[in-house]
């Protein structure tokens, strides 16, 4: 089973900035999405962020231009760069990775980000 570790989560002022990473315990072969979703308290989760295996990646339009995702294969991490952060962006942030051969689904164990004064 291939594990998935996140980290980077925290607390941090408006405007500023703040970095996530995921890491594969495994070298992923196949065909695979990885990315974040995100969930604030009374509203519903969203896809943030996504790369594929090919590179190509997708944001949600509320973060374009301030999210970048990208990935070093060679450690198999993922990592998403946030910069000017807006309250709106409080949520607990779930990494996953997705095989596009199978459909399967594992998840990271989530790290809180909140934007605040």
């Amino acid at each position: 089973q291939v594990q998935l570790v996140e980290s980077g989560g925290g607390l941090v002022q408006p405007g500023g900035s703040l970095s996530l990473s995921c890491a594969s315990s495994r070298k992923i072969f196949t065909l695979y999405t990885m990315g974040w979703y995100r969930q604030a308290p009374g509203k519903q989760r969203e896809l943030v962020a996504s790369i594929s295996s090919s590179g190509s990646t997708n944001y949600v339009d509320s973060v374009k231009g301030r999210f970048t995702i990208s990935r070093d294969s060679a450690k198999n991490t993922v990592y998403l760069q946030m910069n000017i952060l807006e309250p709106e962006d409080t949520a607990v942030y779930s990494c996953y990775l997705r095989s596009s051969t199978t459909g399967t689904t594992i998840w990271g164990q989530g790290t809180q980000v909140t934007v605040s004064s």
